[in-house]
């Protein structure tokens, strides 16, 4: 039996290819939407992809299921529990508790396992040809290693109401009727692992067992007194901020991401072009450099997107497609890394990138406003300045913040305009952590019409200073903006 974990770095997302050797069949779990890695994969090993499936409607990336079915002829498998508000709107073949996938002597079977999302399957796996008893544990976003899949996902990203606690009592039951008594030995291979926004504390490990989990993960105490309000309390407490994006991935993925096919290399744009193009808002410039470089010149409306690495993240953070029709154009020194923005875009369902520009020469440029960390208090004076906005996670917000900073994470500034003041209200002074997450939202507001400042150094420069002056980060009330 074949078992390969395909990690995607940007979005902490895993997808699985298992395959049978003696049949040439591979099926592939949870794959993203640009899908010519399963291609190569599936070709390296001389097998054929004849399965894929989707573990539950993922609000973190858009899934490829369609896609990769699309290109290979595969059956696509989806979930056909949770109830009739979480069926699926395409056509694939329906799954339900305890049905089976078979790649010659490998079994795959569906457990419902609800909790993260009402019609969430794991796949237990059974290599047929070693023994007769399941050995590995596709868990999705049921369980992580260290973690589980968070239950509030629904009430932050698309706007349900109190949807954790039936939630959190779903995932209590899916441990003890789906997991814990499993077998201690079976290796747990999970959906996402740590920076996703799709648990609290998730750990680096590409897998673990059921034994280790149960016995040292923070949940083990809790199924072990069968606690379930403990468990309910400690789970629900400090989640991270939802990214506002993941919204439109759940209606996307429900329905049914629309089907790429073979995409485009990405073009040339000429400079008089994207000068013309940017004027009418027919084209938007997606600026790949450091933030350092972008703090001593920006194209005026540019988006800063400083990491390929990070891309996926980032433009979700910064591009409403679903309300920007502008076309993208990549900072890139050539067509295939702009390609490579067009595959870490497309994840996130972002499929506007048409092309490249290799300089900046011949655009208007300008030096974004920056305020020293001693300037602060007198740039806050100012009448015009009306906010003093804190862009990192509410967790973060609630440890420590500078004094009088509202928060609304970097995540969410484009998406819940409502809760800033008008653009011509005033001056917006934004920082984060270290100024990297702060460039991104600082260049998505400009791009809005706002007027804003970035504090130089963010928040590590801003409590450098403090320190040095003997002043100090201050815990807030409230989450501020988002309250």
């Amino acid at each position: 039996m074949l078992l390969e974990r395909i990690y995607d770095e940007d979005l902490s997302q895993a997808s699985y290819a298992i395959g049978c050797q003696a049949e040439g069949e591979m099926l592939v779990v949870d794959p993203r939407r640009d899908i010519q890695v399963y291609l190569d994969l599936a070709a390296h090993h001389g097998m054929r992809i004849v399965a894929v499936a989707e573990t539950h409607i993922h609000a973190d990336f858009l899934s490829g299921t369609r896609e990769l079915a699309a290109a290979t002829g595969a059956t696509a498998y989806v979930s056909a529990e949770g109830g009739e508000d979480w069926t699926y709107g395409f056509d694939a073949q329906l799954l339900r508790h305890n049905d089976t996938i078979t790649l010659g002597n490998i079994t795959v079977q569906a457990k419902h396992t609800p909790g993260h999302t009402p019609e969430h399957l794991s796949y237990l796996i059974t290599d047929g040809a070693f023994t007769d008893q399941p050995g590995y544990y596709l868990t999705g976003d049921f369980v992580f290693s260290g973690d589980l899949g968070r239950p509030d996902l629904l009430d932050e990203a698309v706007g349900m109401k109190d949807t954790r606690f039936a939630g959190a009592k779903q995932l209590f039951a899916s441990l003890k009727a789906h997991f814990v008594d499993l077998g201690d030995h079976i290796q747990v291979f999970p959906g996402h692992g740590a920076g996703s926004a799709c648990g609290k504390a998730l750990g680096a490990l590409p897998s673990t067992t059921i034994g280790y989990e149960r016995q040292f993960a923070w949940w083990g105490k809790h199924l072990a007194a069968d606690d379930e309000q403990g468990f309910i309390d400690e789970l629900l407490d400090g989640q991270p901020d939802a990214h506002a994006y993941f919204a439109r991935m759940k209606k996307q993925n429900k329905e049914g991401p629309a089907i790429l096919g073979e995409r485009s290399e990405p073009r040339l744009v000429e400079i008089d072009e994207l000068i013309s193009g940017m004027e009418s808002g027919s084209l938007a410039l997606v600026d790949t450099r450091p933030v350092d470089d972008v703090h001593a010149k920006a194209v005026p409306g540019a988006l800063s997107i400083p990491s390929l690495g990070k891309a996926a993240t980032h433009i979700g953070w910064a591009f409403d497609p679903e309300k920007d029709s502008a076309q993208l154009v990549v900072l890139a020194p050539d067509a295939k890394t702009a390609q490579e923005y067009g595959d870490h875009f497309v994840r996130v369902g972002v499929d506007a990138l048409v092309g490249y520009t290799t300089t900046l020469d011949g655009l208007q440029t300008v030096a974004p406003e920056l305020v020293d960390p001693k300037d602060l208090e007198a740039l806050r004076a100012k009448e015009s300045t009306v906010l003093l906005l804190d862009v990192r996670n509410r967790t973060e917000h609630a440890a420590g913040t500078i004094p009088g900073a509202e928060q609304l994470s970097a995540g969410k500034v484009v998406f819940h305009q409502d809760h800033l003041p008008a653009p011509d209200a005033g001056t917006i002074v934004t920082f984060c952590q270290s100024g990297v997450r702060n460039a991104v939202a600082a260049s998505a507001l400009r791009r809005a019409g706002y007027d804003v400042v970035e504090i130089d150094g963010s928040f590590a420069g801003w409590e450098k200073w403090a320190r040095e002056n003997g002043e100090g980060a201050q815990k807030p009330a409230s989450h501020g903006a988002e309250a």
